[in-house]
């Protein structure tokens, strides 16, 4: 059973750090799950203060990363449109893997606030353009920042992963 346990660690492992970059999969818990299946093995000797502390990080970061692309459109001057197009060009760029993740979100966001300006708004052309684009480039920045924080828990839970089973089978 430990070695069966051990395969769906490191293969949950794995799934979290793809999940960092691909939005569909929840990548920190993921990894998380993965550590906690080495736990319950001969391999391992994790103790619950640690398993609490990550445990607590990995549900403050998956929230941050649902809470951070919103800051970033907002605090840029962006509007719901923005968030909202964001949201849609993420899901449209899945389908465009691995660039489209990317650029999804940012053309997504663009247009979300060009269409907020120009017929919700009914702004004047003036200074439209930057502002869209402003706000589309502070979800962006959003975006990356969270799959940076999801790539940092994840790739530290995955060594930890790998040094504990190293320590307990040499």
């Amino acid at each position: 059973m430990d070695i069966v346990l051990l395969i769906l660690g490191a293969i949950l492992i794995l799934l979290g750090l793809i999940g960092c970059i691909i939005p569909v999969l929840p990548g920190p818990p993921l990894s998380y799950i993965g550590l906690l299946l080495l736990h319950f093995t001969k391999f391992s000797n994790f103790s619950n203060t640690t398993l609490i502390i990550l445990a607590i990080a990995v549900i403050i970061i998956t929230i941050l990363d649902y809470i951070i692309p919103i800051w970033g459109t907002k605090k840029a001057g962006g509007s719901k449109w923005g968030i909202r197009g964001s949201g849609i060009g993420l899901i449209i760029g899945l389908f465009f893997s691995p660039i489209g993740i990317f650029i999804g979100p940012f053309l997504g966001a663009l247009l979300g606030e060009i269409i907020y300006r120009q017929y919700i708004l009914k702004s004047d052309a003036k200074g439209k353009f930057s502002k869209s684009l402003k706000a589309a480039f502070g979800s962006f920045l959003g975006l990356l920042f969270g799959i940076a924080l999801k790539i940092a828990i994840s790739c530290f839970i995955a060594f930890l992963f790998i040094k504990e089973l190293i320590i307990n089978l040499f």
